[in-house]
Parts: C-alpha cells; sequence; structure tokens
C-alpha cells in the first residue's frame, strides 16, 4: 500500500470497529489498467481524510467503490458497519456523494432543487423544510435560494451540489474534486463549508489535486499515485517522510564568511551553504529559529537584504515518494 506514517492508524479512543468507512486491499481493473491497486485506508468519526494526488492516480475510481457505484475487482468496503456494493441499498443511506459533474436541475430554483432532492431521500413536511433552510444557511445561498440554478456561477452551483448532499444528514460526506473550475471566492465559501462538517462529526472524504485543499482541511492524507496509497498519515507525519527540515535564506552584503561562521554554531541550525551575498541555512522549525538567525547574522558583520523561509510541502512529499511533480 506504501509507506504509511501513523503506527496503526487507528485513533486510540475509537475500537477499530467504529469506522465509518473502512476501505481494505481495494482493486479495480479496466482490461490491461489496474487503476486501483491495493488501496487500503480507513475514516473515523468528525475525520476529514484526502485522497491527494494527479488527475488519473485513481482518485474517482477509489471513491466510486467506496460508495457502491461500481463493484471492485478485489477487496472490501463497509460504511456504518455495513458491507457497500452497487447492490447495496440501505447503506447507501449513510452516503451523501458530491459527484465531480453537477447533479443540479438548472430550470429549478436552489430551494427546489433540494426540496426535489430531499423528498427523494425520504424528508417530507416541516423537517424538510427546516432542512433545506440550514442547508442553505452552510452553503450561503439562503439570499440567492428563489433564483433559478441556470443563473448562478459556477461555484454557487457547486455549492449547491454539495447541499444535496448534506440534505439527510448523512454519516459520511464524500467529495471528489469539488473545487475544480470555481472562482477564489467560491472556493473558499465550499472550503469553509467543508471544514465544519467535521466539526458537527461527520466523516468526510475528499479527493484533490490542490496540496493547499488537502493541507487545509485533512486529518490524514493519503498520496495516491498510479492506483496505489504511496503514503498515508497527518500532515506532519508525511513531511517528516522527507526530513521535516526548513530552509532560511539570507541574502546581503559584508562579513558573509563571518556570519556564516557564526551561524554555524547555533544550536537550531544544522548546515549553511554559502553564496557569495547570500547564505542558506537548514533548520528545524524555522519560524522560531529566525529571529535568533538574524541577530546572529547581523551582529557578525552581515548586513542583510533580504530574508526568505522555505518549509516543505506535501508537493515536496509527492515528488519524493514519486519522482515527480504533484501537477504532473
Amino acid at each position: 500500500m506504501g509507506t504509511n506514517v501513523a503506527t496503526d492508524g487507528a485513533c486510540p479512543h475509537e475500537p477499530a470497529n467504529r469506522h465509518v468507512l473502512d476501505a481494505r486491499d481495494l482493486v479495480r481493473r479496466y482490461g490491461d489498467l489496474t487503476a486501483v491497486d491495493g488501496v487500503s485506508f480507513h475514516i473515523d468519526p468528525g475525520e476529514t481524510y484526502g485522497l491527494l494526488g494527479p488527475n488519473g492516480a485513481g482518485k474517482t475510481t477509489t471513491i466510486s467503490i467506496a460508495a457502491g457505484l461500481i463493484p471492485a475487482d478485489a477487496g472490501s468496503v463497509t460504511v456504518a458497519g455495513l458491507a457497500m456494493g452497487p447492490r447495496e441499498v440501505e447503506v447507501k443511506r449513510h452516503i451523501g456523494l458530491v459527484p465531480q459533474d453537477l447533479a443540479i436541475y438548472p430550470e429549478l430554483t436552489a430551494r427546489e432543487n433540494l426540496a426535489f432532492f430531499g423528498r427523494l431521500q425520504g424528508l417530507r413536511g416541516k423537517p424538510l423544510t427546516r432542512r433545506i433552510d440550514e442547508v442553505l444557511e452552510l452553503i450561503a445561498l439562503s439570499d440567492r435560494a428563489t433564483e433559478a440554478t441556470k443563473k448562478y456561477s459556477g461555484g454557487m452551483k457547486r455549492r449547491l451540489n454539495i447541499g444535496i448532499a448534506l440534505l439527510h444528514r448523512p454519516t459520511l460526506l464524500i467529495l471528489d474534486e469539488p473545487t475544480v473550475g470555481v472562482d477564489p471566492q467560491s472556493r473558499n465559501a465550499i472550503l469553509e463549508s467543508v471544514e465544519a462538517l467535521s466539526v458537527e462529526g461527520m466523516a468526510v472524504l475528499y479527493t484533490t489535486h490542490y496540496m493547499e485543499e488537502a493541507e487545509r482541511l485533512c486529518d490524514r492524507i493519503a498520496i495516491v499515485d498510479s492506483g496505489r496509497i504511496q503514503a498515508e498519515g497527518t500532515r506532519s507525519e508525511l513531511i517528516t517522510l522527507i526530513g521535516g527540515v526548513d530552509h532560511i535564506r539570507l541574502a546581503g552584503a559584508g562579513q558573509t564568511a563571518a556570519a556564516a561562521t557564526a551561524l554555524r554554531a547555533l544550536p537550531a541550525v544544522e548546515k549553511v551553504a554559502a553564496e557569495r551575498h547570500a547564505l542558506t541555512l537548514t533548520v528545524r522549525d524555522a519560524p522560531t529559529a529566525v529571529a535568533g538567525i538574524v541577530t546572529t547574522a547581523t551582529a557578525a558583520g552581515m548586513t542583510l537584504s533580504e530574508v526568505e523561509i522555505t518549509r516543505p510541502d506535501l508537493e515536496s512529499v509527492f515528488l519524493h515518494l514519486t519522482g515527480k511533480a504533484l501537477r504532473d
């Protein structure tokens, strides 16, 4: 499956049988292509779990199996302790699915769309009306609820798509690249909505090829490439795979050689690489160390014109594990 950074992946206060979603050894083939190759992961209540990888990595196929849209060629999925598959109707009531393609009626208003899908989910009368109001508030569309959705921007349509999946209060919400093609304001609104869900105790499975989304939203992240999970863990755990060190670049003039010597003596500094008019330092926890580093360099006679901090990110981890950039 790749590198699992966490010791066993389980929350200490949750027994193994309390996982909202449990996927084990999933395989899915399309002819000679193995789109999903031995994927295993789980999600606990209130946890947002991210599948991070480029287009074609196998993310959508994985969640299609998890949602019971297509069968796996091997492996198993349970949701809320119930076996999942294309023919398992009852277990699908636990899931809210937000697909990449929009699933709304453009001639209907947001309220009418929500009412229609709410009735399909078994909601009626005042409970449905109350829930529609709650969802409209959550997805920030209350003030546009009576407009035909064909007049909506792409971001507004995607927020409504999420609202439809939330109507029946699912145990597990699955979102497949929900911010693709939307404007920055709508994208932020979508991310804020997702952030609020885990606070309410909902389990969320989130796929994306945007590193910053995974870092912002996800409690644990699986880095996916070529149908396999290459590594899994929290952001901090994944960063340790590439050493977890930061870099500080000091550009300037004056006594750079003397500054390099003084900086090498600092406990926080692991390495100093000297150029003609700059020093690059390898350190741990750069935000904490930078003030002392600047003071030391200045005291040694270096006049600073620029201080730049570079911290490792998930893009760096992906490159380290796969040998290619995340968006390749």
